[in-house]
């Protein structure tokens, strides 16, 4: 049984009657198929390239760790900062100061608290970006370190950065 409303194809073309019509399309090789020669700029382009993405991935781990650590000092002070709030509010109750400025220095002091409880937890998210920093910056040079090297050495001309982009 046939089926009436087919489409049938009109124009088919063979492999290499494609090729033959698309190879005004395609770019002639360079040097007549020879690699083409490194030059000092493409080798610079490329050590700066590689060495700025490790440098700028060591700033970010630094800047984590710096901020890991002011944080740290940041809880430190609150909570002594909370300490003296408390005594002021016992103070201010040994000397029968109104209740309600008693009051006053102990919301002050447990607000200290909650601004150091939420640098703890500030550090240690920043301790965490630095590690993963770390991470990233020893996976990068263990994954394209060798390559680079390689591709450094070779006579053959590297796509620009970005032509092998994966998406």
């Amino acid at each position: 049984m046939s089926d009436n409303t087919a489409i049938e194809p009109t124009n088919v073309k063979t492999g290499s009657e494609v090729a033959a019509e698309n190879s005004s399309n395609v770019p002639a090789p360079r040097n007549n198929g020879s690699p083409a020669k490194p030059t000092w700029g493409g080798a610079i382009y490329g050590i700066l390239n590689f060495v700025s993405l490790a440098l700028r991935i060591m700033a970010l781990a630094t800047a984590a760790a710096l901020l890991k650590e002011q944080l740290h000092l940041l809880k430190a002070r609150m909570h002594h900062d909370a300490a003296r709030a408390r005594r002021l509010a016992e103070h201010l109750a040994q000397a029968g100061v109104d209740p309600h400025f008693q009051a006053q220095a102990l919301e002050v002091a447990a607000s200290f608290e909650r601004v150091a409880e939420a640098s703890g937890e500030l550090a240690d998210a920043a301790d965490g970006m630095e590690a993963n920093a770390n991470g990233v910056r020893d996976a990068h040079q263990a994954e394209y370190g060798g390559i680079y090297e390689v591709t450094q050495a070779l006579p053959y001309e590297q796509p620009k950065p970005g032509f092998n982009a994966v998406r």
